[in-house]
């Protein structure tokens, strides 16, 4: 090699090769990305990335354990990563992309992805993720074909692991797992061009041409027929008489193996804190006793004379409260969505630029899922975020809660936190796309709280519905440790949530099933919207007049979901600044 190559050699060699801990640390980021879309397609799908258009996840055990070993290998490349080299921001990125790798190889001994499903989603819904594709060009209908063509073998994965998981006691309560059988009833549908995974072929647009729009729907009448009818006849069968009969008869995560480790680990991973079941469980019923002494003032302001517990039965019966069809139902979201819309500059100084709208939740699994839930909007900004709410039996959805509600699942909820994370490009994707469920969900919470500055909560009743949600969050703290630790068993959850709050008796039995199946998730409500208000008040108490509300959202949202721990740095520092 002469010189005058290896200078040049020298020079690219100096500009590609990694040079500093930041580097290093982007590198091993960048990396894990493209291993997570690729071990995701459909999340990658969701997001816009469409190289795996055609994939569903390979959910075989050898796959698993590939993945779980590259899970260690990338705690091996961190450990080599000199922190202390690392830039402040970028000191945020290790630990929490730390934290996540480090849960996720101590959550493997434990087997949880054995129950790939629950009764809020999984195989038996799983056409629905169409509503989150786009579908413009014939690429995507035939990329969508693909996947149809492929769901036998991802049908037999499925049941491969949880035929395992029914074998090795890692499987769901009989009681949860019941509500999913006629979610695989409305996939067995007579006519194919009813079936669910058939639907983006009904609306493909006039850009396709006549003869490609024909190629396209006869071929996606013959895989209905071939493919996905047979794959949940096969998924029923093994459902109904293998599955089920397996599944236990008593609720918790305490009866599969070393299930009271695995709970505690989820409630680190949910709550970002070291706080034990004993002491959530203590928290939860702490924040019950004063939210009850708030509703209790809200009952004397109405001067209703009866008990608590009338007060409840009478909001929980009385017509009055209720709408008659789902059509008026949905007004009355889109109006309280429509009035708070203006009000979010008195206390935002900054929107996302992503639009949202409000949308049904889907009639097939609208009976057993919950009141309202939010869909993120696509990266590309191709599908807005979607606050869709459930209008299955409106005689049981109070008007009193819509405005509460409303706060938490669209602005300044969770379509404002999580569209302008989506917005921090100066943020590495694993940040902008996903984050801890506390920080999230605490967020959500906490914005339940702005809506007397944001002019709603106009009457006593509504005041209530607001209190009525913060008091659902505070018996979520109750009974989730009180069904997973204490061994509660349904009823007296149920029983417990029905003492201390006006939801319905069907939202209570759908929530208590979902804490069921979904073993520490609910903590992280409550205890995140602890720590945003505990940080205001520290906020408003240290900088007086100089606290300036906008400021402090600005703070709180600008890196995105993180840790209770980061969080709580990030307002320190503001605060230090600001005196």
């Amino acid at each position: 090699m002469n010189s005058t190559l290896l200078l040049v050699t020298m020079c690219l060699t100096s500009q590609t090769a990694p040079t500093t801990q930041a580097d290093l640390l982007h590198e091993i980021i960048q990396e894990e990305w493209e291993r997570t879309m690729r071990e995701n397609p459909t999340w990658a799908s969701s997001l816009g990335d469409r190289r795996y258009n055609t994939k569903w996840a390979d959910l075989s055990p050898e796959a698993i354990e590939r993945s779980h070993e590259k899970d260690v290998q990338v705690l091996k490349k961190l450990d080599a990563i000199q922190v202390d080299q690392l830039p402040p921001e970028e000191k945020i990125n290790y630990q929490l992309f730390r934290r996540k790798y480090d849960l996720a190889v101590k959550a493997h001994q434990y087997r949880w992805y054995l129950v790939p499903l629950n009764q809020r989603g999984g195989i038996q819904d799983e056409g629905a993720l169409a509503e989150s594709l786009r579908f413009e060009t014939v690429q995507d209908f035939d990329d969508w074909l693909a996947r149809m063509r492929a769901f036998p073998a991802y049908m037999d994965q499925t049941i491969a692991l949880m035929r395992e998981g029914a074998m090795s006691g890692v499987i769901h309560s009989r009681v949860v797992m019941e509500r999913v059988r006629s979610q695989i009833d409305k996939q067995l549908v007579a006519e194919p061009r009813a079936q669910q995974f058939f639907k983006p072929f009904t609306r493909i647009p006039d850009s396709v041409s006549l003869v490609q729009k024909r190629r396209l729907r006869n071929e996606a009448a013959i895989s209905v027929q071939k493919e996905i009818l047979p794959s949940y006849l096969k998924f029923k069968k093994f459902f109904e008489e293998e599955y089920l009969p397996a599944c236990y008869e008593k609720v918790g995560v305490w009866q599969i193996p070393n299930g009271g480790e695995l709970y505690e680990l989820r409630c680190r991973e949910f709550t970002t804190t070291n706080l034990t079941p004993t002491q959530i469980h203590s928290i939860g019923l702490a924040e019950v006793e004063r939210i009850r002494g708030e509703m209790d003032a809200v009952i004397e302001e109405l001067k209703f004379t009866g008990s608590f517990e009338e007060f409840l039965e009478f909001l929980r019966t009385n017509p009055a409260f209720y709408y008659e069809n789902g059509d008026d139902l949905l007004r009355a979201y889109m109006s309280v969505c429509k009035q708070i819309d203006p009000q979010l500059v008195k206390l935002f100084k900054k929107l996302p630029r992503v639009p949202y709208g409000v949308e049904p939740i889907p009639t097939q699994i609208a009976p057993d899922t919950t009141t309202a839930y939010y869909r993120s909007p696509s990266p590309d900004g191709s599908r807005a975020g979607i606050y869709f709410v459930n209008l299955y039996r409106p005689e049981v959805r109070p008007r009193y809660e819509i405005e509460a509600l409303s706060l938490h699942e669209s602005v300044p909820g969770h379509h404002l936190q999580i569209a302008l994370a989506q917005e921090l490009d100066n943020l590495p994707r694993f940040r902008r796309y996903s984050g801890d469920t506390v920080y999230i969900e605490g967020w959500a919470l906490y914005a339940e709280s702005l809506g007397d500055e944001l002019g709603m909560y106009r009457d006593p009743y509504s005041r209530f519905g607001q209190l009525t949600y913060e008091m659902w969050r505070a018996v979520r703290l109750v009974v989730d440790t009180g069904i997973h630790h204490q061994r509660w068993d349904r009823q007296r959850a149920i029983d417990y949530f029905a003492a201390n709050t006006a939801k319905s008796i069907h939202d209570i039995e759908n929530e208590i099933d979902r804490y069921i199946s979904w073993p520490g998730q609910a903590l992280a409500y409550k205890i995140g919207e602890l720590k945003f208000q505990e940080l205001r008040k520290k906020s408003e108490q240290q900088l007086g007049e100089k606290f300036d509300i906008r400021d402090f959202h600005d703070v709180v949202l600008r890196n995105g979901a993180v840790t209770l721990e980061i969080l709580e740095d990030q307002v320190n520092d503001w605060i230090k600044s600001q005196k």
